[in-house]
Parts: C-alpha cells; structure tokens; sequence
C-alpha cells in the first residue's frame, strides 16, 4: 500500500524548507490579516429603543437590539434596504434602527478599544439654549452637534492661538455657526462662549 506524507512548505527566494512552528504560525496570522472582512464601525444611540414597543417590524422584534441614549453600538457592514444595520453592543447583537442612531467618525483603533470598552457616551439631550440669537446673521446655517470626546485647547490644539479656541467635554452640545473652516474646525457655541471647535470631535445632531 502506497503512503503519503502531507508537509507545509514555505518557498524562500533561496530554498524551499519545512517551516519552523513560529514561521508557521507567523505565515497563519499574515494570511488572516490580509482576508477582507467588514470594517468596523462605531454608533452611538441618539433616542432609546425598545423593539417590542417601537419596532416597525412585529413579527422580527425580537432579533432587533434594544438600546438607550449615548450607548455605543458596534456594526459591521452596510444598511439594508430595510433602513436596518446589524450592530453589537452590551453582549446582544441584533439589527438596529438607522434612524436612531448616528456613527461616530473615528478611524484611530486605539480610540476605537477606547469607546467600546466605555460603552457610552454621556450624551445630555436636555436643550441648551443657543445665545445672542439676534447676533447672528440670517443666512448662517446652525447646526446642533454633541462632543464626543472632551477637549482642552491648551493640551490638544495644533494651533498656537488656543485663546480662540473653546474647550468642552464629552457630551456637551455644542451649536455650530456656519461653515468648516480650511484648517477643520467650526465656530461654535457652548452655553454663551463662543469659540472655534475641532470638526473631527463632534457629531450631528437632529433638532428636537
């Protein structure tokens, strides 16, 4: 009876060797790192949602992720033609309304770990008047957006006029006056300070 004997080879450009077993395992994590798997995006809840009250879909509530305000949602893949992602959060998955929810802008991973492992946002809907009403010219767009990571101009800006700039926390809704700027930051208003704000650390939101 003929036997055969099955080896893993790894081709060098001077040899083909059997590899050792942490070149194996080097060569199984470069292979896994190079499959294409769907981004991973993060998600805050801008309402509270509770499938088997709200949930548009009665006969599927109950594979749809309940939630609260400021909770952060981990999804994967697109929306479906039904206004539906597939998100992940507080150890249930399930499918999650577009309309309640608002994606976070982050692209760095370690600030990615960072929110998932705090699980929230501290995100205050109560309305915060905006002041000086009158001060401000009719044709400039306002925009409401909440602060998803604290800022302190003396410590983070690029900038070396930090004077300008506003200083806020996490959560704070902040009013936008106008347009980005070309160096990526808005004009804003906090409470009756006014200053400029980092686009990259706010977040639309939809006026009550």
């Amino acid at each position: 009876m003929e036997t055969r004997l099955e080896l893993d080879v790894l081709i060098f450009p001077d040899e083909v060797r059997v590899p050792t077993p942490e070149e194996l395992s080097e060569w199984e994590l470069e292979t896994a790192s190079q499959l294409s798997l769907p981004p991973l995006r993060l998600f805050v809840a801008l309402y509270p949602y509770n499938p088997a009250a709200m949930s548009p879909n009665y006969d599927t509530a109950a594979e749809e992720l309940p939630f609260v305000p400021g909770q952060i949602i981990k999804v994967t893949g697109d929306r479906d033609s039904d206004g539906f992602y597939h998100g992940e959060s507080g150890g249930l998955s399930g499918y999650v309304p577009s309309n309640m929810v608002a994606e976070i802008p982050v692209d760095d991973e370690y600030l990615k770990h960072t929110l998932m492992q705090q699980g929230f946002l501290p995100v205050d809907y109560a309305p915060s008047a905006l002041s000086d009403v009158a001060s401000i010219p009719e044709d400039v767009v306002v925009r409401r957006m909440v602060a998803l990571f604290d800022y302190d101009p003396w410590e983070s800006s690029p900038n070396i006029d930090t004077e300008a700039e506003l200083g806020f926390r996490s959560g704070d809704i902040i009013y936008v006056l106008g347009d980005m700027d070309q160096d990526g930051f808005y004009f804003g208003d906090l409470c009756g300070r006014r200053g400029l704000v980092p686009s990259n650390f706010l977040q639309p939101l939809p006026w009550d």
